[in-house]
């Protein structure tokens, strides 16, 4: 049966109305539309054995940069700043254009604190794909790697199935994949120029980060890290 036009726009307002609560207060509306999409084989020439390069933080560095969400009929856009603390700490504050609101997340590890609320926790991806957005390796040791080299380009599958596909140009990483059944679930790409795109075509979900400014600092006061 053909859903009302009444339920579907009472359905869009209840949404419309949660949103309105939190960080992504003054939403617009728009028809954003993804598939997950087969994941082809690796390209390029395997590599034996299989060793992947450690890729990660040193020091700690402030990023200023510009943000913009979009989850199926909504979008939301602002600005933000990431705190990093080597090894594996992070705090992450977004602030949405207009003044309509601001929240919060602490990374540590592999775990995520999110006081900002359940709003700001929808906004981020996974853990590991969060650490591939700004430049750390950090999925599970799986076993099953197989590794190939395509025009100084090293590529990776970890895990069977594969589990994570992960691509290093130069030393760095360029990009994060999650693959479930054979299909892209999520993905991280990073370019060159700093900008981050987070991609998940199961939930319509997808987040751009411009950076627009980065600085190494000596440290952090220890009370952002606190909830």
């Amino acid at each position: 049966m053909r859903e009302r036009p009444t339920s579907r726009c009472v359905h869009l307002a209840r949404r419309v109305a949660a949103m309105r609560q939190g960080l992504l207060a003054g939403i617009m509306l728009t028809g954003v539309v993804a598939c997950a999409r087969a994941v082809a084989p690796l390209r390029g020439t395997p590599t034996a054995p299989a060793t992947l390069p450690r890729i990660e933080l040193s020091g700690a560095k402030r990023i200023d940069f510009r943000w913009d969400y979009s989850e199926e009929f909504i979008v939301a856009r602002g600005e933000g700043v990431a705190r990093i603390a080597a090894p594996d700490s992070a705090r992450l504050d977004f602030f949405a254009d207009g003044g309509f609101g601001s929240g919060y997340a602490l990374l540590f590890g592999e775990h995520f604190v999110t006081p900002g609320g359940d709003l700001v926790r929808n906004i981020l991806p996974s853990a590991p794909m969060m650490w591939a957005a700004v430049g750390r390796l950090a999925v599970p040791a799986l076993p099953d790697t197989i590794a190939t080299v395509d025009g100084g380009i090293l590529r990776a599958d970890i895990g069977r199935g594969p589990t994570w596909r992960i691509s290093i140009s130069d030393g760095r990483l360029a990009s994060l994949e999650y693959i479930e059944e054979g299909r892209l679930a999520e993905s991280v790409t990073r370019a060159p120029d700093g900008s981050v795109r987070y991609a998940n075509p199961k939930t319509r979900r997808m987040l751009r980060i411009t950076i627009t400014r980065e600085e190494t600092v000596q440290g952090f006061d220890a009370s952002i890290w606190r909830p």
